[in-house]
């Protein structure tokens, strides 16, 4: 079967976190404090996956806003709370998301959303970024009850795909989701948005680039080849 469907991560993949920085720098008096929230929210979605815990990612965010906050000896108002939780469903896309995405889409390619999000908040997320039209199906791994990296949630997505596994390619900025990906036997393009050593321990992808255009050009030359 043709390999002509692609998984994007969202979360700082396709989406921005940066935009928050300013949020919590409000708050905490500290701008980083944003990336310490979201490493937290990963670790804990994590911890819930490999143990069975349910939850919806965003709850734990709430959670995990909540932990962050009593470590800052910071007692958070509810207009407070709010306001960060709510900057999280308004993230502006990176600045080469939507031409990438154009791309795919003349090249014959489906686009699928894949998050930790919930279907509803991923939902709100892309059109709130103004990249609904850009994607062709969006996939939560709320339906498989349990969060990236574990490898249900990654059979689930080729299940609802109608695809192998083998036939699918994951996009993603963290390099605990690709490796994921390809434990799981699918493929992936690992967009270095950070500069930090992709992780030696993990299987490497064979698409890595700094730019999602860069990203795209791999892909298409990659599956360009018998």
């Amino acid at each position: 079967m043709r390999r002509d469907t692609i998984l994007f991560d969202i979360n700082e993949t396709v989406l921005d976190l940066g935009a928050l920085r300013a949020k919590f720098a409000d708050t905490f008096g500290d701008p980083a404090i944003a990336a310490t929230w979201f490493a937290m929210l990963l670790h804990s979605s994590t911890v819930c996956a490999l143990t069975g815990v349910k939850t919806t990612f965003a709850a734990l965010a709430g959670d995990v806003l909540d932990a962050v906050a009593a470590r800052r000896g910071t007692a958070l108002t509810e207009a407070q709370r709010n306001e960060l939780l709510g900057g999280f469903a308004s993230l502006p896309a990176h600045g080469d998301v939507q031409g990438a995405l154009a791309r795919l889409q003349a090249a014959g390619y489906r686009r699928v959303a894949f998050s930790n999000s919930s279907t509803d908040l991923v939902t709100r997320q892309l059109t709130n970024a103004g990249l609904t039209p850009h994607f062709d199906a969006i996939i939560s791994v709320e339906e498989a009850g349990s969060f990236k990296p574990d490898p249900l949630v990654y059979a689930h997505a080729a299940q609802r795909l109608d695809r192998a596994a083998s036939d699918l390619r994951l996009v993603a900025t963290h390099d605990w989701d690709t490796h994921g990906a390809l434990a799981a036997g699918l493929r992936a393009a690992y967009i270095d948005r950070t500069g930090a050593p992709y992780m030696p321990v993990y299987r490497r992808p064979d698409v890595m680039a700094p730019t999602m255009d860069e990203i795209v050009t791999q892909i298409l030359a990659a599956d360009a080849t018998p």
